[in-house]
């Protein structure tokens, strides 16, 4: 599998090179104007920031970390992560690499559930982590340093409550005090281990996360962390099959679907000695089908598996045990699902960008050749003239140039109006108002009775983030229709070639705020809400719902202020441009007027410049198709 991936990444740093040999074709030909500049780097950063990340959900005692041991860290010739009967991890924790960091487990302590802030919030936050080196020489210590994840503290029942840990209300964390009135709780609350590990150096982003019930305690999982992960091996045991908590969470939090895989492991609890290989392996064949009816699902997203059998497979390359772990057939159905999915995703995304390049780079080269040709067939004309003639060409320009000024200061009005709608679309858009509203309905809740009276005020919260996106995005239309026209009525006025201006829609971020409320409502329908106190509902899931708001009006401004910045620089471009072709021309005719004998050089360095252009346009042109060559192939390529 690591060569599998490694082919996916040697794939997406081909596209890159191409993509970036194209806008550095563009820049040496002064034909990359700020907005398509921008859409360069934000495609380049996506290729470069590019992750796949595989989330591990199942009950505790399921082997989630060996099962991540035998896949990923077997080379090590020993378990990396913390493995062995009982609770292993005791919080969610993200295997990665990031450069910017030395190799490091950083750790989120479980007492930042005290505050109204999300996993999340604290990602930037260097202060809020607790962070242990990895001694990459050692194996062993750094098995040491990984058992962090498993470490827990006693505290008192308040405390416990005060974390969102302890509810006596709800059946969910029916967790029972200690004989002296204390409660076991995990140490951490969430941790990110940064290891150098190939896989992870391709942008594979590991997910192991603990038993069922800590889903419904760490609301960062059901909200962003599993729904986002590009795949999702939901682990069961052989032995054990599917349980009640098992059909559950399969269906309120994974579900049937692209990436989402079923791994029955331990299948090595069914080897029986005593029976023939094909006896042992009907058996399993019949717990494979038995899971796959109670999911719903086909017993092909059934892969029985022994990790434990796996790993030892590995460790000591013991190719027919490693066969008979059925491991292979896991990996290779991962690899399926991740890899096309993700490709899908990249080049539909980049498709959409180069069609938007192509469309500004055709506009610019077809507006310089207009300039190109006008000035040549103005040199032209003047094979013969007199001096009269000439002088009246002079004349001319200068007209065009003081009518020109005149067009460029109309402009100013629209400016000054395009300033205006751009304030009003901080009424809707801005973060302020998103943080009034998460104050307002928290304020709303805490008064509620009854937990079934926060309903209301989480309901009129989504309507109102949406009327918010609803309204920005009939402003950013009213601002992209004025600013259409105003290219429009400007390049025909100028014998200019625009090509239209960049769009922007917020109907990704409306989609996202469906989404949230979807699993706000999925975990809270009335049955839940009756039965769940107040105080426990609104620390364990409405202060993340309020991150998962802010970060996507968050990144929503971030993608409108990127906008308004670059909407207007292509016109502004050939503003410039339009005015250096105009003093040119007039100097030119002027040489031409002070010495007639230069008009042949003129006319042939004109001839000279148009047919470098086509070649330009010829050699950008194959620099765009490179990008797509690039992108069309298959990463096994």
């Amino acid at each position: 599998m690591d060569h599998d991936f490694q082919q996916y990444g040697a794939w997406r740093t081909r596209v890159a090179a191409a993509l970036a040999a194209y806008r550095d074709g563009l820049r040496q030909a002064d034909l990359l104007d700020p907005a398509s500049e921008q859409q360069f780097a934000r495609a380049l950063e996506r290729l470069a920031d590019d992750r796949l990340s595989i989330a591990f959900v199942a009950e505790f005692s399921r082997g989630k970390s060996e099962l991540i041991n035998a896949i990923f860290f077997s080379d090590y010739g020993q378990r990396i992560l913390p493995s062995s009967a009982g609770r292993t991890t005791m919080c969610p924790t993200e295997l990665l690499y990031d450069a910017s960091y030395a190799p490091c487990i950083r750790l989120l302590p479980i007492e930042t559930r005290a505050q109204h802030l999300s996993t999340s919030d604290f990602r930037d936050d260097q202060g809020a982590w607790t962070v242990f080196p990895l001694d990459l020489s050692s194996p062993e210590k750094m098995h040491e340093t990984f058992s962090q994840v498993s470490k827990t503290r006693h505290v008192p029942v308040e405390q416990a409550q005060a974390y969102g840990l302890y509810d006596p209300e709800d059946p969910d964390l029916a967790c029972a005090p200690v004989e002296n009135g204390m409660i076991e709780i995990p140490l951490w609350r969430h941790a990110i281990i940064n290891f150098p590990h190939p896989l992870l150096k391709q942008g594979i982003v590991i997910l192991d996360t603990p038993g069922l019930n800590a889903i419904g305690t760490e609301p960062e999982l059901t909200l962003n962390l599993i729904p986002n992960a590009h795949a999702v091996l939901f682990v069961l045991g052989a032995e054990t099959g599917v349980t009640k908590s098992d059909i559950d969470v399969w269906r309120n939090h994974i579900g049937a679907g692209s990436g989402r895989l079923v791994v029955l492991n331990k299948i090595d609890t069914m080897w029986d000695e005593l029976k023939s290989d094909a006896a042992n392996d009907a058996d399993v064949a019949r717990q494979q089908a038995s899971v796959a009816r109670d999911l719903g699902l086909e017993e092909s997203k059934v892969f029985p598996v022994s990790a434990k059998k796996a790993l030892v497979a590995r460790v000591t390359g013991n190719q027919a045990l490693l066969a008979k772990s059925r491991m292979p057939a896991l990996e290779a159905a991962l690899y399926g699902e991740l890899i096309p999915q993700r490709t899908g995703i990249i080049r539909s995304q980049l498709g959409a960008d180069l069609d938007t390049l192509g469309q500004a780079r055709q506009a610019a080269i077809a507006t310089r050749r207009h300039r190109i040709v006008e000035q040549l067939d103005e040199l032209v004309s003047l094979r013969g003239k007199n001096q009269g003639v000439i002088g009246h060409m002079m004349a001319r320009i200068e007209q065009e140039k003081k009518e020109f000024d005149a067009s460029v200061q109309k402009l100013q009005g629209t400016r000054a109006v395009f300033s205006t709608l751009s304030a009003e679309l901080q009424t809707t858009l801005g973060m302020e108002v998103v943080q009034r509203q998460i104050d307002t309905v928290r304020a709303a809740m805490e008064s509620a009775r009854f937990a079934t009276g926060t309903r209301a005020p989480v309901r009129a919260f989504f309507e109102e983030a949406r009327g918010n996106l609803y309204a920005s995005n009939a402003k950013i239309a009213e601002i992209a229709a004025m600013i259409e026209t105003m290219y429009k009525r400007f390049a025909d006025e100028h014998g200019l070639s625009l090509a239209p201006p960049i769009g922007l829609a917020l109907d990704r971020y409306q989609a996202e705020i469906d989404r949230i409320e979807g699993i706000y409502l999925k975990q809270f329908g009335t049955a839940t809400l009756l039965i769940t106190s107040r105080g426990t509902l609104l620390q364990r899931f409405f202060d993340s719902i309020a991150s998962r708001v802010r970060r996507t009006f968050r990144a929503a401004n971030a993608d409108a202020d990127a906008w308004l910045k670059v909407i207007m620089a292509p016109v502004e471009a050939q503003i410039r441009q339009h005015k250096e072709q105009l003093k040119h021309r007039q100097a030119s005719i002027q040489r031409i007027h002070d010495a007639t004998d230069t008009l042949e050089q003129k006319i042939r360095a004109f001839e000279a410049l148009r047919e470098e252009l086509d070649q330009l346009a010829a050699r950008l042109a194959s620099l765009a198709l490179d990008v797509t060559a690039e992108l069309s192939a298959e990463p096994a390529a």
